[in-house]
């Protein structure tokens, strides 16, 4: 009987299913327990309730506020937790629509564009994201305020951003990310703090955690 169990328990081992797949088996990125796939393409709107907002400074109040924005990013690789996964950030938009500003002398916001797209965007295994440019390159967005005057053109470049990766509602958020004005008029602030918060992230309509 000892012989049997023992070539029984041999058998098993041999055809892998002796034990249950470990931890390291688990990719950084899930979604709905599976494995996102590369070239799986992850999608995100601001929380609900919350605004991207685009201020003068790190504890002020006076800038832009936009109600609604998204962002998509194709995955390029997901490896095996703890490890860092990595997207191609292809769009980031926000709706002007939404958009309001107590800037004094501007009238309204008429176009946020995120420039020099795609970015290379990375989430570790302890939440953090790291949003890359191109090399030799910024992370760089444009801004359009309407004046009386008419429209002038607000240029605003970061050499990257970190955010946080938040499993408890599938967020990535982004808090007083520092850009610098690098042209514009005198009713661009000089340098633009940018904060949003987005949620649920999902791969195929499937809200991702990050392992």
């Amino acid at each position: 009987m000892r012989t049997r169990t023992l070539l029984t328990l041999t058998a098993v081992a041999a055809l892998g299913l002796a034990t249950p797949a470990s931890a390291a088996d688990t990719p950084v990125l899930t979604a709905g327990g599976a494995a996102v796939a590369v070239g799986d393409v992850l999608n995100a709107s601001l929380a609900s309730g919350t605004a991207a907002t685009f201020y003068s400074s790190a504890t002020g109040a006076s800038g832009i506020s936009c109600t609604s924005s998204a962002f998509s990013a194709t995955v390029t690789g997901n490896p095996a937790a703890p490890g860092t996964a990595t997207e191609s950030l292809t769009s980031h938009t926000f709706d002007t629509s939404g958009c309001t500003t107590n800037v004094v002398g501007v009238l309204g916001v008429s176009g946020i564009t995120v420039d020099n797209l795609p970015y290379t965007t990375s989430v570790s295994s302890d939440g953090t994201v790291s949003v890359t440019p191109p090399a030799g390159s910024t992370v760089q967005s444009t801004v359009k305020l309407r004046t009386l005057l008419g429209t002038i053109n607000c240029v605003y470049r970061a050499p990257g951003l970190t955010g946080k990766a938040g499993n408890a509602d599938h967020s990535i958020a982004f808090t007083n990310q520092q850009f610098t004005k690098v042209s514009g008029s005198s009713l661009c602030f000089a340098n633009a703090f940018f904060t949003a918060k987005y949620a649920p992230v999902t791969a195929n309509g499937v809200a991702v955690d990050v392992n």
